[in-house]
């Protein structure tokens, strides 16, 4: 028997599996497929403290090795949250995260406020790093005094855990990663997506309605792999990993790295059990190596 048990920080996951936000909607999607509860955690879709329609279409785009999505946080608000669908996902055995968002500092800190008060839901993603909005999102991320003010703020606001989404988009990650630690977050997790473009060169237009979106994919995972190392070697407190995550293979990486969880995000698009199946990998991972506990993989790379 081995022990497949995580933590990240005060969180308790009975896996190192999440699902990454923005990829199985509100669990309840997920839970059509098969029981949500075996997961470590579903990250739950971005919300922000009022309503947002998102981008126009198109708005996701299919390329060589992976995919960019410009949906801009669609969602009803937190508050239509709060009331519609938290008591209908509340029960699930399952750690849910909730991804929020904000275009300033004070909307930030009204959505924890509200999440902070809601029993099920032991922890929060930060989101600084999403490239798909006009304002807010990344720009809180790319900016190491504007990533400790956000995180400074949210954390007098937000007493449960605290993970702060860090985006690649930077020169250097490491900095914004001890810019948050230092500011309170319990955990970090990297990365986001990457800001990319595809062209209809037959029409001579952009295939996104934005122009841009965010890459991500099997594409980004050697990168993505190289910032979580990084991170970890950067700060004390625990890294979550994400970015191109298709099999149990690429999530022992991440471990190995220094992630103590994994998201599998885009993976679930092609196959909704993915998160499943690494789950099932990572433990014959474990047993055919003769490791204990899942958490023996974290930072175990052999230089």
């Amino acid at each position: 028997m081995v022990d497949l048990s995580a933590k990240i920080h005060k969180l308790e996951l009975k896996n190192p599996v999440m699902t990454a936000s923005g990829t199985s909607g509100f669990a309840e999607e997920l839970n059509d497929f098969y029981d949500v509860s075996l997961l470590g955690a579903v990250l739950l879709k971005g919300i922000t403290l009022k309503n947002r329609d998102g981008n126009a279409y198109p708005r996701m785009a299919e390329t060589a090795s992976g995919m960019l999505n410009a949906v801009g946080l669609q969602n009803k608000g937190v508050d239509y949250f709060i009331q519609n669908i938290y008591p209908r996902i509340k029960n699930f055995n399952t750690s849910l995260i909730a991804n929020i968002n904000g275009s300033t500092i004070e909307e930030y800190v009204e959505v924890a406020e509200k999440v902070n008060e809601l029993e099920h839901i032991p922890a929060i993603e930060l989101n600084i790093s999403c490239p798909n909005v006009k304002e807010g999102g990344m720009s809180f991320g790319i900016s190491r005094h504007s990533a400790e003010d956000v995180t400074r703020e949210v954390r007098k606001a937000y007493g449960k855990t605290l993970i702060v989404k860090l985006s690649p988009n930077v020169t250097d990650v490491t900095e914004i990663a001890k810019a948050v630690e230092g500011q309170g977050a319990d955990s970090v997790s990297l990365v986001n997506t990457f800001l990319g473009m595809a062209i209809d060169a037959e029409k001579r237009t952009p295939l996104l309605s934005t122009v841009t979106g965010g890459l991500s994919g099997p594409a980004i995972k050697p990168v993505a792999l190289r910032m979580v190392w990084q991170v970890y070697n950067a700060i004390k407190i625990p890294v979550v990993g994400l970015g191109g995550i298709m099999n149990a293979g690429d999530a022992i990486e991440f471990m190995l790295a220094g992630a103590s969880a994994v998201q599998v995000g885009t993976a679930i698009f092609k196959d909704p059990f993915i998160p499943v199946k690494i789950i099932d990998g990572i433990k014959d991972y474990l047993e055919r190596h003769k490791i204990a506990s899942v958490n023996d993989l974290i930072g175990g790379l052999q230089m």
